[in-house]
């Protein structure tokens, strides 16, 4: 043993020598103060004291020693206050070139963290609990993430449709069981119905206003019905009911400022009704069953998007309808639709896994296309003053999306019958392929400029975040080089809400999400940690 060194042992302070190196400004390791632990707990990565830094507490000093490399220098330190954050620890100067290994870690009672030994230091002198750790414990990364508040359950079947009750703890619930019901908080932390209604048929879909507390619902025989809510939300008074499709309504929007209840339904037709008769207003029939509807109060331009991929605008008057146009960018069918009247951007989700931004105001035909999803996409929210699209899947995915970027529009795919990069045929250039004497191949495509590649020339991949693609995609070789890492910075935010989602509402005025799953169970979640 070493001088001056004592072993680790019992209670009490302790000196601890660590052989740092010749030094002749005088550079030593503290690492011997009083607390009640293990006496290996006095071993810690706090305690180098270098000349010209004032320590956090009293230290006494020896003279440095005139050795040479692998010297030992002692130190006595005395007990600092816990209270005091230990100061950061240089680098030590080591023998020769000045760099030393990195030091071993070693777990030990009373720091769950564990603790640094330096090389040099005599494990003996370690008590037999100290356990060697393979790398230095680092501290977990504070991830973002939507919080659970609640599980609402109770029904027998799907929830086809939820709303939450602005300014309530309360949520009201359609079911495919055809019930109807408003679930309140009680003093429990639990959601209990409070009201419990039964209807002739399953309940497809839902709207509700909260200034006016009525509730139009959709039902699976075509009929809409109308109720309105008591003050307390522990009684439903029916207003009405009236025929409005021939079979499923798939979606239906009440509108306060026209008095008019818009639905579309399985039989393939738009229709709205005014919501204080009951009369049918007009209608117009779409070219597939429609399952995104939604509307622009100052423009009165109704969105409706159908099973076909297309979408439909319509210029609505008291009694009459126009068509705006029509367009399609989707390769499967538009499953849900979401209007931002304040950019006058509308977005498209759909079956194959995509959404689409549409720039209707801008009158350019800009369409930005979103790539995060692994399965359909079943709903849409938009948050206005954060500028943020949360769109949830059917895989039980929740993409947050930040819409205040400037984002970029997806390349036409071109036409080629050969390679745009190396020259080669594809294969069905049967020409080329004689003349040259070589195999066709099979033709790809760069997702960043558009351009027909073969295999070869498109053997990397990249995210394009600003392109909308948040997974890594197929690229040429020479696109691959280009994109910076500024460019593959997510612009995304990926949760797990673990159910398959049917539908989703947001409020905005609490920074509350509900998802209603396959499962029959209703989750309410804290979206301000991501939405803000």
């Amino acid at each position: 043993m070493q001088p001056g060194l004592q072993p680790l042992k019992g209670w009490g302070t302790h000196t601890v020598a660590f052989p740092l190196g010749t030094s002749s400004e005088g550079e030593f390791l503290l690492s011997s103060y009083e607390q009640p632990r293990f006496a290996a707990d006095l071993i810690t990565t706090n305690s180098i004291l270098v000349p010209g830094r004032v320590p956090p507490f009293p230290t006494t000093r020896s003279p440095p020693l005139a050795g040479g490399p692998g010297s030992w220098g002692r130190c006595d330190t005395v007990t600092p206050p816990a209270a005091i954050a230990p100061p950061p620890r240089p680098a030590p100067r080591g023998p020769g070139s000045g760099a030393v290994p990195p030091p071993r870690w070693f777990l030990l009672p009373g720091q769950p963290g564990g603790c640094a030994v330096l090389p040099g230091t005599r494990t003996a002198d370690l008590p037999s609990t100290a356990v060697p750790m393979a790398a230095e414990p680092q501290p977990k990364a504070l991830t973002r993430k939507p919080l659970l508040l609640n599980k609402v359950e109770g029904s027998q079947e799907v929830v086809n449709m939820a709303a939450i009750v602005p300014k309530e703890d309360g949520v009201i619930s359609v079911s495919e069981d055809r019930t109807v019901r408003v679930w309140l908080k009680r003093d429990s932390g639990q959601y209990w119905p409070s009201i419990y209604h039964a209807m002739p048929s399953p309940c497809s879909c839902m709207s509700f206003n909260p200034e006016t507390r009525r509730l139009s619902i959709g039902l699976d025989n075509g009929t809409i019905s109308e109720f309105i809510l008591s003050e307390d939300y522990n009684k439903m008074t029916q207003v009405k009911s009236y025929q409005a499709h021939q079979s499923r309504v798939i979606m239906i929007l009440f509108v306060l400022e026209m008095e008019w209840v818009l639905s579309t339904g399985q039989d393939k037709h738009f229709t709205w009704h005014c919501s204080e008769s009951g009369q049918r207003l007009g209608g117009y029939r779409t070219s597939a069953g429609a399952c995104g509807l939604q509307f622009d109060v100052e423009t009165r331009h109704v969105f409706v998007g159908d099973h076909s991929g297309q979408v439909t605008i319509l210029k609505l008057e008291q009694e009459s309808c126009s068509l705006v146009t029509t367009f399609k960018g989707h390769t499967g069918g538009v499953t849900a639709l979401c209007w931002d009247p304040i950019q006058r951007v509308l977005f498209s989700g759909s079956s194959d896994h995509s959404i689409i931004m549409w720039d209707i105001g801008g009158r350019k035909g800009t369409a930005i296309e979103l790539q995060g999803h692994n399965d359909k996409v079943q709903s849409l929210s938009y948050a206005h003053h954060t500028r943020q699209l949360i769109s949830c899947g059917a895989d039980g995915g929740i993409v947050v999306w930040n819409m205040d970027v400037e984002r970029q529009e997806t390349p036409e795919w071109l036409d080629s019958d050969s390679c745009q990069k190396c020259d080669q045929p594809f294969f069905w250039n049967f020409k080329q392929m004689w003349d040259s004497k070589k195999i066709g191949l099979r033709q790809h495509h760069c997702r960043k400029c558009g351009k027909a590649v073969c295999g070869k020339c498109s053997s990397k991949r990249s995210s394009i975040p600003l392109m909308g693609f948040e997974f890594e995609v197929r690229v040429c070789d020479s696109c691959h080089e280009s994109i910076t890492d500024e460019e593959r910075a997510p612009t995304a935010t990926f949760h797990d809400s673990k159910h398959n989602i049917v539908h989703v509402h947001f409020d905005a005025t609490r920074g509350w999400l509900l998802t209603s799953g396959t499962d029959k169970v209703i989750k309410l979640w804290d979206m301000t940690p991501v939405v803000s």
